[in-house]
């Protein structure tokens, strides 16, 4: 599989007509394959396309949620400013989500998160990021069970949003849904990731404690 970079729309060429969830595809507008820089740094992952995000193609894009998400990469300097809410112009960040499709009524079951995995699992192997950001506490319980060495359920978002979980080959810097956070939790996430862009993060890639 290989990376096309002139397109940061599903730059693996991940097949956009998956029918693997029968039941995702009647409820569906599109399949919402990753997005982003292919040999970025940073890659964020949520729990299933948002209701903007099943319109315009694109994780965190095209509805209030994405807009705050977005606000907070240009704090960051990884997202320009005044480029378009529905493709977002990133640098060293790659957007996904744990399930492709999404239904307006449920959030995705247990078979549903499996069954896209390899999706998943391809996007990391390809990219190869130093830091994994878990947004919401689905993408946390997912990303923690595969990439670090702490039990899922010893991790509670509320708590580890803003902080560094240490793991099995990356960083985890959990977050909690950008539609869900006081600005006070905001502004902790934006000076904790600013401080670990400004440290020598990629010397912690391997490290197996939290």
């Amino acid at each position: 599989m290989d990376a096309n970079q002139q397109s940061r729309a599903n730059p693996f060429g991940m097949d956009e007509h998956c029918r693997n969830c029968p039941a995702l595809c009647e409820t569906r507008t599109q399949v919402v394959h990753g997005y982003g820089d292919v040999a970025a740094d940073f890659l964020f992952v949520g729990e299933r396309p948002s209701t903007g995000a099943d319109e315009v193609g694109v994780p965190f894009a095209g509805d209030e949620r994405g807009e705050r998400f977005q606000r907070i990469l240009q704090r960051l300097g990884l997202c320009m400013m005044g480029s378009p809410l529905e493709r977002p112009t990133l640098q060293n960040v790659y957007l996904t989500t744990l399930t492709r499709c999404r239904d307006p009524e449920r959030r995705p079951t247990d078979e549903e998160v499996d069954t896209c995995e390899p999706y998943l699992n391809a996007e990391i192997r390809m990219i190869n990021p130093q830091i994994l950001i878990p947004v919401g506490e689905r993408a946390l319980a997912e990303l923690a069970r595969e990439y670090t060495t702490t039990p899922a359920d010893r991790l509670d978002l509320e708590r580890d949003h803003a902080t560094t979980v240490r793991g099995r080959g990356f960083e985890l810097v959990p977050m909690i849904d950008p539609l869900e956070q006081t600005d006070d939790q905001t502004q902790d996430w934006v000076e904790h990731f600013a401080a670990l862009m400004a440290s020598d993060y990629r010397q912690t890639k391997g490290s197996r404690e939290r």
